[in-house]
């Protein structure tokens, strides 16, 4: 079923650029609050989609996330497309739709606190100090890796593997794979250990090996805790974002391309 297009809320980065572009495209397209929209569009680069797609998400009610169309004012512009201020209508309408789905992670800190986040692209634990993380790594409940004693580790959706997990060198996912990427950063041991791909269904916990003495940040997204204990991440099917792009540049073609980049 084609997006609806005839409501639409403009979302700007805040550089001069993306500023100037939005003010001429809601002179010529208008503007409504985002909760009376039918689709938002983004005009700036990956962080912002991402801080858009965001504030879409409805958890345990999918019918109500806001397709979100970019155009790329940033530096990649993986999720966005070209700018070009006419004929909106008519791409919107024609685009096509892709749903990821977050990750849900819940942290436990060494004063016993719980926080909560979603993640659409990965969620990444980093060592705090000097030395090395040592975490002990848990699919489905049962211990897969004793000690991994490393920088760091993530868990990346499809849609967030060509991102900081591909730079980890984790593999890149298709965009409708069920599955999800678990990569380590900078591991020592186990040395041979690159990762492994899990199904979307797994639940994987991190339990952190002498948080005291070898401190532990996590990051979903962009939110951020510090010394953690415990980080449980499970993907939310409750939930979704719903991206649109131009025909003949879908998000899975761009995952397909990047593949082939030398």
């Amino acid at each position: 079923m084609p997006v609806k297009s005839k409501h639409i809320h403009f979302v700007s980065s805040g550089t001069p650029e993306a500023d100037q572009a939005t003010k001429t495209m809601i002179a010529k397209y208008g503007d409504c609050q985002p909760e009376n929209a039918d689709v938002i569009v983004v005009l700036g680069g990956d962080g912002q989609m991402l801080q858009t797609l965001h504030s879409t998400m409805n958890p345990g009610n999918m019918d109500l996330s806001i397709p979100v169309y970019g155009m790329n004012f940033g530096s990649i512009g993986f999720l966005m497309n070209a700018y070009n201020e006419d004929d909106l209508h008519t791409r919107i309408e024609t685009a096509k739709a892709n749903s990821i789905h977050p990750l849900k992670m819940q942290a436990t800190d060494e004063k016993g606190n719980t926080h909560t986040a979603l993640a659409l692209n990965e969620v990444s634990l980093f060592r705090s100090s000097s030395q090395a993380a040592k975490i002990e790594i848990f699919v489905d409940g049962k211990s897969r890796i004793s000690e991994l004693i490393c920088d760091g580790v993530l868990l990346a959706t499809p849609a967030g593997s060509t991102a900081y997990n591909l730079s980890a060198h984790g593999p890149i996912l298709p965009i409708d794979s069920p599955l999800l990427a678990l990569t380590p950063i900078s591991p020592f041991r186990p040395r041979r250990w690159r990762g492994a791909i899990l199904p979307n269904s797994a639940t994987v916990q991190f339990s952190i090996i002498k948080p005291k003495r070898r401190p532990v940040s996590v990051v979903a997204d962009n939110r951020q805790y510090s010394n953690v204990a415990q980080v449980t991440v499970k993907e939310d099917r409750t939930n979704k974002v719903t991206l649109l792009f131009d025909p003949g540049h879908s998000l899975e073609e761009r995952v397909l391309n990047e593949q082939f980049k030398f």
